[in-house]
């Protein structure tokens, strides 16, 4: 089985504490659902500074990456359906799903 990378991007923070709370328990249950699949489950990312060619530092990161999700899957269409199931669409977030390459050593 080839291990995949779903990187979460973007999405609407919920507006309320109990829509917090909904979302959360939708999340939990899909990564409950991934079983053995979810190698590495919920990788949030917060405070984010960007290194420059130049060495300059700068806050915040490049793109709108939140967090991230490894799992492991039969092929990239299995990682896609998995993926299609995450309740992080549900709150107007974007997907990028890629394989990762096992580096020798």
């Amino acid at each position: 089985m080839s291990r995949y990378i779903i990187t979460y991007l973007g999405g609407n923070q919920p507006t309320s504490s109990e829509e917090s709370k909904q979302h959360m328990t939708k999340y939990m249950e899909w990564l409950s659902s991934l079983g053995a699949s979810a190698v590495s489950p919920a990788n949030p990312l917060k405070n984010t500074s960007t290194v420059n060619p130049d060495g300059t530092i700068t806050p915040g990161g490049a793109t709108s990456m939140s967090g991230y999700t490894i799992i492991e899957a039969d092929s990239m269409d299995a990682a896609l359906s998995i993926a299609k199931e995450c309740p992080f669409l549900d709150i107007g977030g974007s997907l990028e799903v890629s394989e990762l390459i096992r580096m020798p050593g």
